[in-house]
């Protein structure tokens, strides 16, 4: 049975685009040339590039890339949030990487989009948050509600002067880390061994809550942790 014809064409939903990940930007691309109420409006690679895409036109829908080669996404959807404010914004995660949406959904991102996620979920997803819905996972909605608990519960005691997130020496390991110096460059630098070099680091990681180099410097960054 044919649906009745209302004589009203669907609304195209322009999308947007930074991801440096080719495999992903190819199958988002190809997801949308097969879908009529679909138009890729815009393509970055960079953060620097997503940026500069922002004094265009809004798009319906901005995806964004969580760790592009030259900074982080989140920073590309503080910008676009508050400049485009009729686009509704998604992250791209990799699988298991769920835990760092709740950061992306702080700064006004509406959900995310796995980047193993078929051509078919990928439509359906894109076309659920131009819509106005948000796409997130019950993991990551635990996430929120735990989150919000903690706030609450954090309120309501007396305030107390909190113990610094690094020691002296944990940040000074992690200076010379931004700075680019390698493992047994901060030993001789700090006069230690090695292996103490690693055990500082994996401390850092710990405390941050971080798995890479790259994320410990933006978190780092984001609490104010480094010097400039």
């Amino acid at each position: 049975m044919q649906p009745a014809n209302t004589g009203q064409e669907p609304r195209t939903i322009r999308i947007a685009l930074v991801e440096d990940d080719a495999g992903f930007a190819d199958a988002l691309s190809h997801a949308v040339l097969s879908t009529p109420d679909l138009r890729l409006t815009g393509v970055a690679g960079t953060l620097a590039e997503g940026l500069a895409m922002l004094d265009g036109s809004p798009p319906d829908v901005l995806l964004v890339d969580l760790w592009l080669p030259d900074g982080a996404g989140v920073d590309v959807i503080r910008a676009a949030v508050p400049q485009w404010t009729t686009c509704n914004v998604m992250v791209s995660i990799n699988p298991g990487d769920e835990a760092h949406v709740m950061r992306s959904i702080k700064a006004g991102a509406s959900g995310y989009l796995l980047k193993d996620s078929s051509p078919a979920r990928i439509v359906d997803e894109i076309r659920r948050v131009a819509s106005g819905g948000n796409p997130v996972s019950p993991i990551v909605v635990r996430q929120i509600l735990t989150r919000l608990r903690q706030s609450g519960a954090e309120s309501s005691k007396p305030k107390v002067a909190s113990a610094p997130l690094l020691s002296a020496r944990e940040k000074e390991v992690l200076d010379l880390i931004t700075k680019g110096f390698k493992a047994h460059e901060i030993a001789e630098l700090m006069q230690l061994s090695p292996f103490t070099v690693k055990t500082f680091t994996r401390r850092i990681y710990s405390k941050l809550k971080v798995t890479s180099k790259a994320e410990a410097i933006y978190e780092a960054r984001t609490l104010g942790l480094l010097s400039d």
